[in-house]
């Protein structure tokens, strides 16, 4: 290679420009839906392909596979498998409110199960996608050349339908990402009537008059307050909150049952299922004894009650917070506007460019039509001409060598005038067809007047465009199969949050962490030590606990992790190792396990450089697997104690075996950080600290016995001194407990 093709670029530069042009080649041509068609470019190539093998509503389907063979081979150079994905979607009735595709085979269902291959799957449009469809050979939208050259595709649909809201979309981009639910037609077109009458239109009427909110293709129950969802609508950001739909069914002697007929919107029921056999397998919801499904054509679930005495309400609320019976289905309005500069917009904005969008294919097919109606009535024009004189028509073309050229001379014809007319049968000179072509150009004149006054008069193109909504509201809208609204609203819930915590069975158990860190539970308060671990494992923490408490696990760094009594695997086997349950770093330890006991109970927690502090007990509840960072330890030190601050008065002794007393009051109490200096080591650790009441005296272990010394003024000072030698006989272990 010649190095003098060889530019130097700067790397910042280079890298700089190729992501943005990945970037907005992502956005663009992949991720983000057009807002006047609401499709992407999968989407309207797979339309527009179906159309040029004349795949019709009402024409017999063919094989999925010729469908995404020449979606892959004339406009879409991707994989076919995502392609063949965007067409099954396309066609499920669960996932569109308005199928665009009728697809005839196995096209998946709502409890997760895939598509049959494309060669099992036969597809033809449906009605609403030759909608979209309509009027594109009119010249209504701009068409571009396919990748390769080879032939052309449309920019965007004329979409008489407005599939964007109606049927929603998905997607991320590159720095961005769209999600817009679906909603219902017919409201959606009562709402552009009402914006074609009063362009002004605000988003309160809007929402008050016409679209209170999505609607899913799967129902289900919208629980979100009215001022979030105008929110959401304002600024194009947002979010829904949407139930499963349920009833209660009476059994008989006070029995009952809660069946479950509809499910959140994009929630595979048979995962659903499994998720809450998991809750009952786990105890997360006691009240709730099974779980059946008994679906058939319709969604049924049914979930049994423990006991009669169960409240319905509670039991789903319940439910609601633990499982995907709720879903929070998110807004985020972000489209290309016009096609090519990506915009958040909110609800009147996305209805008023789509208006604009039909108005503007109202005009470009009107002028198509004008331009078919001028070339008509130019033909018509010549053989009216040649009618009145058709004795020297006839014997110009019948002698002239250059008749043609004669015709436009004689009667000052163009030509293409004249090619009609020596184009003309002889069988239509006849006087039935003159008196014909006479009524056919009267028509197409009364027509071209009609279309220049349509082009000229702005109302009279908006009320066109009314007339063509409310074809659509009549065909789709609450009367029709597909028109009813299937998801309904709900006050908010108000159960308190406890109230929704997992009710568990309160009863005792024995909790047992290993030295290599495997935790398990048994049940009862177990005594004896006839417990057994794995090869080189043995016993380090075990705790009388119940299954409603909380264990607080203290690492070496520092961190606190909260678990549930509950939670700890039971049986006869080994348990589960803790790091499962928590994210314990590497090269962390636990170091301490107590349980919460809250009311006002705090702890004492020290790292081994001597630093501490008083640490509330519920400021240690943590709410995830990360746990919280309490105490902020020095490089080589680790967390070494956290004692119940159950006193007035603190003992601190470590490795240099000095014992020092002094106020717990000179201790502070925080929620995070390193502390304050406890006592000076001189470069050892501290290994005991104690809180007592000083009246009642310092306690230590002396074998089997226990000593108390009550006179501590030998060992008394402030925090953060060196301390004494402590009395005789006391621990060799440096240990005050």
């Amino acid at each position: 290679m010649s190095t003098e093709t060889i530019l130097p670029i700067d790397l910042d530069t280079a890298l700089g420009e190729r992501y943005l042009s990945y970037a907005l080649s992502t956005i663009t041509a992949r991720s983000l839906p057009d807002v006047r068609d609401g499709l992407k470019p999968v989407h309207r190539r797979l339309l527009f392909a179906m159309r040029q093998l004349s795949l019709r509503s009402e024409t017999p389907p063919k094989k999925s596979a010729r469908v995404v063979g020449d979606v892959i081979g004339k406009y879409h150079p991707h994989g076919e498998t995502a392609v063949y994905d965007a067409l099954v979607r396309l066609a499920q009735d669960f996932a569109q409110r308005y199928p665009l595709i009728d697809g005839q085979g196995n096209f998946g269902n709502v409890d997760g199960d895939n598509a049959a291959a494309m060669r099992y799957t036969e597809a033809r449009l449906t009605r609403i996608a030759e909608l979209l469809l309509d009027g594109i050979d009119e010249d209504a939208v701009d068409f571009r050349d396919t990748y390769d050259g080879d032939g052309e595709e449309p920019v965007v649909l004329p979409a008489a339908f407005p599939n964007l809201l109606a049927n929603g979309a998905q997607g991320i981009a590159v720095g961005m990402a769209t999600s817009i639910p679906p909603h219902n037609v017919g409201e959606l077109c009562a709402a552009l009537l009402h914006l074609l009458r009063h362009p002004d239109a605000g988003l309160d009427a809007l929402l008050g008059r016409f679209i209170p909110g999505p609607d899913f293709p799967t129902g289900g129950v919208l629980v979100e307050p009215r001022d979030t969802i105008r929110e959401a609508y304002a600024t194009g950001r947002g979010g829904f909150r949407l139930r499963a739909r349920w009833e209660v069914e009476r059994l008989g002697q006070g029995q009952y049952q809660i069946v479950v007929t509809e499910v959140p919107y994009q929630v595979a029921k048979s995962r659903l299922v499994e998720r809450i056999a998991t809750l009952i397998t786990d105890r997360k919801v006691p009240n709730l004894a099974d779980v059946r499904d008994e679906s058939a054509e319709d969604i049924r679930l049914v979930l049994e009650p423990r006991s009669r005495n169960v409240d319905p309400e509670g039991l789903m609320e319940q439910l609601f917070r633990h499982s995907e019976l709720e879903v929070r289905v998110p807004l985020n309005l972000n489209v290309l506007d016009g096609g090519r500069i990506p915009k958040v917009m909110s609800l009147p904005e996305a209805l008023t460019a789509f208006l604009d969008h039909r108005l503007d294919v109202l005009r470009r097919r009107t002028r198509h039509r004008l331009g078919k109606i001028a070339h008509r009535l130019e033909v018509l024009d010549g053989y009216l001409i040649a009618y009145l004189n058709l004795d020297e028509v006839i014997k110009i073309i019948r002698e002239d060598d250059h008749p043609k050229r004669t015709l436009i001379a004689r009667f000052t014809l163009t030509e293409v005038q004249a090619d009609a007319i020596l184009n003309l049968r002889l069988r239509a000179l006849n006087k039935l067809q003159e008196l014909e072509i006479r009524r056919e150009h009267a028509e197409l004149s009364a027509e071209r007047d009609d279309l220049v006054g349509l082009l000229a008069d702005e109302k009279r193109q908006r009320d066109t465009v009314g007339d063509q909504i409310k074809q659509i509201r009549k065909e789709f809208g609450e009367g029709s199969r597909l028109g009813k609204r299937r998801t309904t609203f709900d006050d908010p819930p108000t159960f308190d949050a406890a109230d929704l915590e997992p009710q568990v069975e309160r009863e005792p158990i024995t909790v047992y962490l290993s030295q290599k860190g495997w935790i398990r539970a048994v049940r009862g308060h177990q005594t004896n030590g006839d417990v057994k671990y794995k090869d080189g494992d043995r016993e380090r923490f075990v705790l009388h606990a119940e299954t409603t408490d909380k264990l607080l696990l203290l690492a070496t760094d520092g961190r606190v992790f909260t678990i549930p009594a509950d939670r700890p695997p039971r049986g006869r086997g080994f348990g589960e190792p803790v790091r499962l349950m928590v994210d314990l770093a590497n090269d962390a330890d636990v170091q301490v396990v107590t349980l919460h006991r809250g009311g006002g109970r705090r702890l004492l927690v020290a790292a081994s450089d001597g630093r501490g502090f008083l640490v509330a007990d519920d400021d240690l509840l943590a709410q995830t697997k990360a746990g919280r960072q309490v105490l902020n330890v020095s490089d080589g030190a680790e967390l070494t104690l956290a004692v119940e601050a159950d006193g007035d008065a603190v003992a601190v002794i470590g490795d240099s075996r000095k014992l020092l007393v002094f106020g717990l009051d000179e201790i502070p109490q925080m929620t995070k950080g390193k502390g304050v200096i406890l006592q000076k080591n001189h470069g050892g650790v501290l290994t005991d600290a104690k809180v007592f009441f000083r009246e009642r005296g310092l306690s230590w272990k002396m074998g089997e016995r226990t000593r108390t010394e009550t006179d501590l003024r030998t060992w008394w000072g402030k925090r953060g001194q060196t301390g004494r030698i402590p009395p005789r006989g006391f621990p060799a272990a440096k240990r005050l407990s």
